[in-house]
């Protein structure tokens, strides 16, 4: 115990117990103007960064990366950095790939201490309370920020746009901020649906996505009370589509779909096909819209979304899933980071936490791409295990892991082409002639870890 000391006294937090303790005084004032590229001014080095992905817009990190300010990266990721990674750009250090869920986890295990996270946010109001669903900058659910907030040491917002307190709606309370950092903007909210998330025009892949709802509706899991996931994908968003058609017209009620959300999934709840939308990322400009009118479109964390250590992910309830692929192999294993070639050009997302979740997972994907076959002996990298993957649909036909005996028989009794993944891996090699076999050195430059924690596979440089 300690004698009293005044009406504000700092607190002492025992050393590895529970979350930061925070001090406050009454109307206190968060807000500073400005976040540049301090950090390099200040000449800090080996700094590692912690983000949920990088993109091609963030290929400005390359020469921090170069004069050491960056040293490590434990985060997915897109473009230039991939490939700048793939070639050894931040070795000694392998960059660490998780879920979503499987970063909460790390995030919550202690596997990772973040000394400053940095949330943008859309509006937040001088003590610190945030939101990303209201204001000019606007891109919906927060959910990636709340593990952030939550345990981090310290924690910056960055706004651009200040409002009177209480901001509303909160996301983020001022219970977990430090700072609010106005800047001129964060963003522009166009670029929300850049391109990735309009449906696919494909005639092939379009196939593909109706042969989805045959396989649902063989299966018997069409019904009320259904569930979903679905990607931003072209192919997926056409299911998605199709779904809705399907339980439009048969006067079905699916219970939930769990996002990154789209406009096509905010239609279902808006025609009364679907009762609520658990949303973590908006997708598009029409989901963020949904999250502010519509009560039963209700923003949730990363962690309820996938977290495996927690009392019960939304994942774990989920009827059904419908992911992509760039490989898949005989084994039903399936890679979505890197490419045949060797490449590290794609995040995890939620596809492993969505896969291993759901009562049946899906992958759609075309047999070849760019005349590369899709279905191959054995997946460059695994991003999901077989062992979580049930159907396999493509254009040439549909595979079923030989573990869903219940499966097989159902879809054996349509008109739809079941085939072994085998015969689908044969046919890819009959079109293209011969598979790519990455010029891969022996130095790892990457490490694909499980959503629990465990060590899944090894992405190993690119020899040039």
């Amino acid at each position: 115990m300690r004698p009293y000391s005044g009406l504000h006294t700092p607190p002492v937090k025992k050393e590895g117990i529970g979350r930061p303790l925070r001090f406050s005084i009454p109307r206190e004032n968060k807000v500073v103007e400005g976040i540049e590229d301090a950090i390099h001014r200040m000449g800090i080095r080996d700094i590692k960064i912690f983000p949920s992905a990088l993109f091609p817009v963030h290929e400005h990190l390359i020469p921090y990366i170069e004069d050491g300010t960056i040293s490590w990266i434990e985060g997915s990721l897109n473009g230039p950095l991939g490939r700048f990674a793939s070639e050894g750009g931040l070795l000694p250090h392998p960059v660490v790939l998780r879920t979503h869920g499987g970063r909460t986890r790390a995030i919550e295990a202690g596997d990772v201490v973040i000394d400053v996270a940095f949330l943008a946010a859309s509006a937040a109001d001088p003590a610190g309370n945030m939101t990303g669903a209201v204001g000019p900058s606007a891109f919906g659910a927060a959910g990636f920020a709340f593990a952030d907030a939550w345990y981090a040491r310290k924690v910056v917002v960055v706004t651009d746009n200040i409002v009177p307190y209480p901001c509303t709606p909160i996301s983020i309370p001022s219970t977990c901020v430090d700072v609010v950092a106005k800047v001129d903007r964060i963003g522009d909210p166009e670029g929300i649906g850049w391109g990735t998330t309009q449906i696919t025009r494909d005639p092939r892949m379009l196939m593909v996505a109706r042969r989805v709802i045959k396989v649902l509706e063989a299966a018997g899991y069409l019904k009320n009370g259904f569930s979903f996931q679905a990607g931003a994908g072209g192919t997926s968003l056409a299911v998605v589509k199709f779904l809705g058609d399907y339980f439009k017209e048969r006067g079905l009620v699916a219970s939930f779909a769990m996002g990154g959300t789209t406009g096509y999934v905010v239609r279902m709840l808006d025609e009364g096909t679907l009762q609520a939308i658990l949303d973590a990322q908006a997708f598009d400009l029409k989901a963020i819209e949904s999250l502010t009118k519509n009560p039963n479109h209700m923003e949730v964390s990363h962690h309820h979304f996938g977290n495996p250590h927690t009392g019960g992910a939304i994942t774990h309830q989920q009827t059904a899933c419908f992911l992509g692929a760039t490989e898949i192999d005989v084994d039903f294993n399936v890679n979505v980071n890197t490419h045949s070639d060797g490449y590290l050009l794609h995040g995890t997302g939620g596809h492993t936490d969505a896969a291993v979740g759901s009562e049946v997972t899906i992958i759609t994907a075309p047999l070849i791409r760019g005349r590369i076959p899709v279905i191959r002996e054995r997946v460059t990298t695994i991003t999901t295990p077989g062992e979580a993957v049930d159907v396999v649909v493509t254009d040439h036909g549909v595979a079923v892991n030989p573990r869903r005996e219940d499966l097989l028989k159902s879809l054996k009794k349509t008109d739809l082409p079941v085939v072994d993944i085998e015969d689908l891996k044969r046919k890819a090699l009959s079109l293209v002639g011969k598979t790519i076999e990455p010029k891969l050195g022996d130095e790892v430059i990457a490490v694909v870890e499980y959503r629990t924690g465990e060590i899944l596979d090894s992405v190993f440089r690119v020899l040039k």
